[in-house]
């Protein structure tokens, strides 16, 4: 399949290094917020805000070099007519390096109970004070433009698991079709705040190998600036996204980044750096120190367990830059078991903290040639339960 139009590149990505003994490899995607070294760990800022953590620690003591925001929820709240008044997200939230948004699909596919899918688009019910609403494949681009994020992404329909082949087929033939209209509307519309923006296409596909090949292949056809690989990491085993992953990337450019949305765990972000991933995001590790779980270059801990009520060594023995030396891990617990929310917030910049050194960590080897033997030896201390 071959897609007839204008290509205009404002977005460029450069490829520095490749790893010899895998696919991995160390670039630059170049925006107009800022330069962003890849691989990349993307946190997540669902409303506009990176939960419990201040702009400050993401830009001085996390430096994220890029957030995502949520375009169903600030679709909702606080409302495009808001956002825009303010001119655009980054000024909204005081945020100056890029950002990306999704499309709104993984939250039409988690709403399952309270929407109704057509070719045309999705009619959905909020879910803070149940008002209809309906997302199309256009004004989910208008949308898009209003919060005017660096990257927007295409809007899709994210398939559970398990699911039958019948419905990812024609879940898939959907996405492909909003594709179309998704560009279209992209191609005949101008940024709103003067600075560019890219449109990433999202492969789909369940886990049918034949499926993810279409998918990949009509994607790729498209020669957007970036690519998505969605549906994934929705339920199914480790091995499959791994599988599914590595079909994909054998098909999507390789002089594009390759975004795979909604991983994961730390390990699952090293298996798919192996296979050439370039971009990831996931509320895990905000999400889980919230809950007391922290990720470690030794493993996991469970913060609220007995254990760790004496234990005055600090989180991370392997680098205190992770977070502040000064708090213990007693004392983290102490926190917790109190309720007292600081203990949410030094355990999230904690774990963005542990995923971003781990992405820095990564392209260091793939520059130096060692990654394989790096990811082979960090994985099982990575998975370990403390």
């Amino acid at each position: 399949m071959q897609v007839n139009r204008k290509i205009i590149r404002y977005m460029k990505f450069s490829i520095t290094h490749k790893d010899t003994a895998t696919d991995a490899r160390a670039g630059e995607i170049t925006t107009g917020h800022g330069i962003i070294q890849t691989p990349v760990f993307m946190p997540v800022g669902t409303a506009g805000a990176v939960k419990a953590v201040h702009m400050h620690d993401l830009e001085e003591d996390i430096n994220a070099q890029i957030i995502l925001g949520n375009t169903y929820h600030l679709y909702l709240r606080p409302g495009t007519d808001i956002i825009e008044k303010a001119g655009g997200l980054h000024r909204f939230n005081s945020w100056d390096r890029p950002i990306l948004t999704d499309s709104g699909g993984y939250q039409v596919y988690s709403l399952a109970n309270t929407r109704k899918i057509t070719s045309d688009g999705v009619v959905f019910q909020s879910h803070i004070d149940g008002s209809r609403h309906t997302f199309t494949p256009e004004n989910v681009i208008d949308i898009q433009r209003s919060i005017g994020a660096d990257i927007i992404m295409a809007f899709d329909e994210c398939t559970p698991y398990p699911c039958d082949k019948d419905y990812a087929l024609t879940s898939m033939q959907i996405t492909h079709d909003w594709l179309k209209r998704c560009v279209d509307r992209f191609d005949s519309t101008e940024p709103r705040f003067g600075y560019p923006e890219e449109l990433f296409p999202i492969v789909q596909g369940s886990v049918y190998k034949d499926l993810r090949q279409q998918s990949a292949e009509v994607i790729a056809s498209y020669e957007m600036e970036g690519n998505a690989i969605g549906g994934l990491s929705v339920g199914e085993p480790h091995e499959t996204m791994y599988e599914m992953t590595e079909v994909v990337c054998s098909i999507l450019p390789e002089d594009k980044p390759r975004y795979l949305m909604g991983v994961g765990t730390p390990e699952n972000l090293l298996e798919c750096i192996a296979l050439g991933v370039d971009m990831f995001d996931c509320v895990m590790p905000t999400r889980n120190g919230r809950n007391g779980m922290l990720f470690t270059s030794n493993g996991i801990m469970n913060l609220k367990n007995e254990k760790w009520k004496d234990d005055f060594s600090s989180i991370d023995e392997a680098g205190s830059s992770f977070v502040d030396i000064r708090y213990s891990r007693a004392y983290l617990r102490h926190l917790f078991i109190s309720n007292e929310i600081l203990g949410a917030m030094i355990a999230s910049v904690h774990n963005l903290n542990f995923y971003l050194w781990l992405m820095e960590k990564a392209r260091q080897k793939i520059r130096t040639g060692a990654f394989m033997e790096w990811k082979n030896s960090m994985i099982p201390k990575l998975m370990q339960r403390l």
